[in-house]
């Protein structure tokens, strides 16, 4: 236990000592074309850690590209016109026609029941052939195999509603190889084996949300939320969205926004400033930009009354409560940071204190800000029912210290507790470079600074009791809260 505590107050120390070097140590810089450069000299080992962040989400698509971005960072890993080809001279020919066969059947099969349905099965088995054709140039995975051959480690991307993402950390004598393959991603990128990742996609749908009550209940919770805003849309897509996404869409898509004035690039670790900023304008300065990405323009309508959402599965129990909330910068953003710690920021919390331990009425309990976080989204509390104990039950528990938030003040002890953890969580994201870069893309892309970072905590500090009671009772209400939850299956009697 003694070690534990010296632990955390190492990282604590570390973390005030990071926080209050950071302001200086970041570096920014700004290419012509618009890219953003931050970086941070960390020699403590002969490391560094590469992100890149693209300011366009799932929330950024229109309707009939939804499912794009997620699709195409899957197609990212799949190379560019030197590196995933023996020879895209002769590859490019074949592509272009698989391009226009998967056009051909997508407008036949748009005909619906007047669609001809022969013509339809000889244009997949065509289909299907040239994709056998186009295969043998292909070389599989050589982003990943240059880079696991260098050094590298934690290759990966990820996409959300707010931005895609994708990271490497490599050895510092590496980072002339990660700006030639990245800068060759950026400008040169080939969409090869599109059709069959696009299957490999809907197969990835049907295994995570059409099969599994827990994921369907995920995804019809955040529909039923937005009506208007795209904030309600699955990342993924739905099923006939991802059906009918072709290669030109996602080649437009590409073009329009994956350019230097919509990324971010955060390097971190064993560098030279000024030396990384020539290499970097070395290898990306000549790339020309794209497109903004514009706002989004539409507003959700408020809502006017409570709505709820039953998913019927063979699973257990699961509930989900949420309500409408603003998003940062406000200021109510920062007192739902402190609500959210409160209730649910581990084993000392309100909610695990009364709902798992005390009154055992549930395995597990939550509460987080989602889906995205650039527009207003939902502040949601979830709980795992303990059987034999109902939805019923816990929802009411849940509603009983929603209320106690109203009316009854927090304790400073509390308020305190959250500063801690806080202050424990920025030292064990800020002391890993791979942590640092990831917050300093997000901040910067979300916030609009990555000095949000370091501005955060003192923002929460302000944060009083009455801040708390007053947002509670404007959002935390009946007609602002969506619920939703997964009933288990009857098994039918033989």
């Amino acid at each position: 236990m003694k070690r534990l505590l010296t632990v955390a107050l190492f990282l604590v120390l570390s973390a005030q000592a990071h926080a209050e070097g950071l302001a200086e140590r970041v570096k920014e810089y700004t290419l012509a074309n618009g890219m953003k450069l931050l970086m941070v000299e960390r020699h403590t080992s002969p490391t560094v850690a590469a992100w890149i962040r693209f300011k366009v989400g799932s929330v950024d698509e229109r309707s009939d590209e939804r499912g794009l971005a997620h699709l195409l960072e899957h197609m990212l890993f799949k190379g560019s016109k030197t590196l995933g080809t023996t020879n895209y001279e002769a590859e490019k020919p074949l592509l272009d026609k698989i391009e226009v066969v998967a056009n051909e059947i997508l407008r036949e099969k748009a005909k619906r029941e007047k669609g001809d349905a022969a013509r339809i099965a000889t244009l997949e088995t065509e289909l299907k052939n040239l994709e056998k054709e186009a295969g043998k140039y292909v070389v599989k995975e050589e982003f990943a195999q240059v880079y696991n051959r260098n050094g590298g480690a934690n290759y990966n991307a990820y996409t959300s509603k707010d931005g895609t993402t994708y990271l490497i950390s490599l050895p510092s004598n590496k980072l002339e190889l990660w700006a030639a393959i990245e800068s060759d991603r950026m400008q040169n990128a080939v969409l090869r084996e599109f059709y069959t990742e696009r299957s490999v996609v809907m197969e990835e749908r049907r295994r995570s949300y059409e099969a599994e009550p827990e994921g369907k209940l995920w995804e019809t919770f955040l529909a039923s939320s937005f009506n208007a805003h795209p904030q309600g849309q699955p990342v993924i897509g739905w099923m006939s969205d991802i059906e009918n996404l072709t290669r030109t869409k996602a080649e437009n898509f590409l073009k329009r926004y994956y350019a230097p004035n919509n990324a971010i690039i955060a390097i971190v670790g064993d560098i030279d400033t000024q030396k990384t900023i020539e290499l970097v304008e070395k290898y990306f300065a000549h790339i020309p930009p794209g497109t903004p990405v514009p706002p989004v323009a539409v507003e959700e309508p408020q809502q006017q009354g409570e709505k709820r959402i039953e998913v019927i599965g063979d699973a257990g129990a699961e509930l989900m409560i949420g309500y409408h909330k603003p998003t940062l910068p406000h200021q109510d953003d920062l007192v739902f940071d402190v609500i959210n710690m409160i209730l649910s920021d581990g084993r000392t919390s309100r909610l695990h204190k009364k709902l798992v331990v005390e009154k055992q009425l549930a395995t597990g309990v939550g509460a987080f800000s989602a889906p995205g976080h650039r527009y207003p989204n939902l502040f949601i509390v979830s709980a795992s029912p303990r059987e034999p104990h109902t939805v019923k039950e816990v929802e009411e528990a849940l509603y009983a210290e929603i209320e106690k938030l109203k009316s009854e003040p927090v304790t400073e002890r509390e308020l305190q507790q959250v500063m801690n953890k806080l202050e424990y969580e920025e030292a064990r994201q800020m002391l890993s470079i791979g942590g640092l870069a990831r917050n300093l893309t997000e901040y910067e892309a979300i916030a609009g600074s990555w000095r949000y970072l370091i501005e955060h905590r003192k923002a929460v500090a302000g944060v009083k009791p009455e801040d708390i009671q007053r947002v509670a009772k404007k959002y935390l209400t009946k007609e602002n809260r969506i619920v939703g939850f997964i009933t288990k299956q009857e098994v039918a009697e033989k």
